[in-house]
């Protein structure tokens, strides 16, 4: 039998097509107008940028495992905590020739590797939905009060002073990143890869295995798919990204604070990501890029109401767009894109 034409199906492929298509470049346009950046501009905006593209790396991390797998995590702050304070540590106690370089490798392997832990256990018992939130939220306040607790290692409340990282190769040649254009090109170039490999790893089979396990993981099941096993690979990858991005900000911003670990911290990543779309990475990104800056403004106008405000933006966001920006923003493309063919 002859499979019959279904145009909803037609079109919905078509969209996704487009949407494939669309966001590379509009990301490869994104991260050239960063890259030129400091050529126009310097000061304040130059400095606070590569924090706000850190924050942006940490929404994507919780994007691949929200948007993609439908996983909704409240721990993304606590794998941020561990790497920053990885760095500090290793800063601290001068670890190997160059510490920065084995705190970044400490942050991935310490991020994937508690990350494929807790998802092990939670998965293979068949935790969701709430229940994997709740935990994650757990996990954010446990580390939370870990640092708070062993105040001779984390410093406590009072924090702890991370120096800037320095870019070395070998003996002979060392590139210190203590002004602001070395580390804002460092972190842009690290964003740009990690989106890129992000990307790629969306696009693989294992990437569209979590889009099926989103949209209805009892068939995957029945399929004979081990879909604990991929939520578990989803999971470390995140925590892994987050912890990676957690070092880089302790040592751009020379400080880490157990409040970095907090629930707070925690819900405004899932805000920045349900703002900008939880389905399009660059939404992410952008979207933690551009309600950092806003959050930033608003506390130095209003800072009484500046969280009024931003909470106001989120409902209308969520209520008037059910993809974020970067849904409508596709949605209106594809309107665009099928009216054109029909005329």
């Amino acid at each position: 039998m002859r499979p019959t034409h279904n145009p909803t199906m037609s079109r919905m492929k078509t969209a996704r097509r487009g949407g494939v298509r669309t966001e590379p470049a509009v990301a490869a346009l994104a991260f050239a107008i960063l890259a030129v950046l400091p050529l126009a501009v310097d000061g304040y905006p130059i400095y606070i940028l590569p924090q706000y593209m850190l924050y942006g790396i940490l929404a994507m991390s919780l994007g691949l495992l929200w948007g993609a797998a439908g996983i909704l995590s409240f721990g993304q702050a606590a794998f941020f905590a561990i790497g920053a304070y990885a760095m500090g540590l290793a800063m601290k106690w001068e670890l190997g020739g160059n510490p920065a370089y084995v705190a970044l490798l400490a942050s991935i392997v310490l991020g994937g590797a508690l990350a494929g832990l807790v998802g092990y256990f939670l998965f293979s018992a068949g935790a969701r939905a709430v229940y994997f939130v709740l935990v994650t939220l757990a996990l954010s306040i446990i580390v939370e009060q870990i640092t708070i607790s062993q105040s001779d290692i984390t410093g406590g409340y009072n924090g702890m002073f991370i120096p800037r990282m320095s870019l070395t190769l070998g003996r002979s040649v060392s590139v210190e990143l203590s002004g602001d254009a070395g580390i804002y090109y460092v972190i842009l170039l690290v964003t740009a890869a990690v989106y890129a490999c992000l990307h790629g790893v969306l696009r693989s089979p294992f990437g569209k295995m979590l889009v099926a396990i989103r949209e209805n993981e009892d068939r995957a099941i029945a399929l004979g798919f081990n879909t604990a096993l991929y939520k578990t690979a989803a999971f470390a990858i995140s925590g892994a990204v987050a912890c990676l991005s957690g070092a880089l900000y302790g040592t751009h911003a020379n400080f880490v604070s157990p409040s970095l670990a907090g629930v707070l911290f925690s819900t405004q990543v899932v805000v920045w990501v349900a703002i900008g779309g939880r389905q399009s990475l660059l939404g992410a990104l952008l979207g933690a890029v551009a309600v950092a800056a806003l959050s930033n403004y608003l506390t130095a106008i209003t800072p009484e109401y500046w969280q009024l405000v931003l909470g106001i933006i989120f409902v209308f966001v969520i209520v008037a767009f059910k993809g974020g920006v970067a849904g409508a923003v596709e949605g209106l493309l594809n309107r665009v894109r099928r009216e054109a063919g029909h005329g």
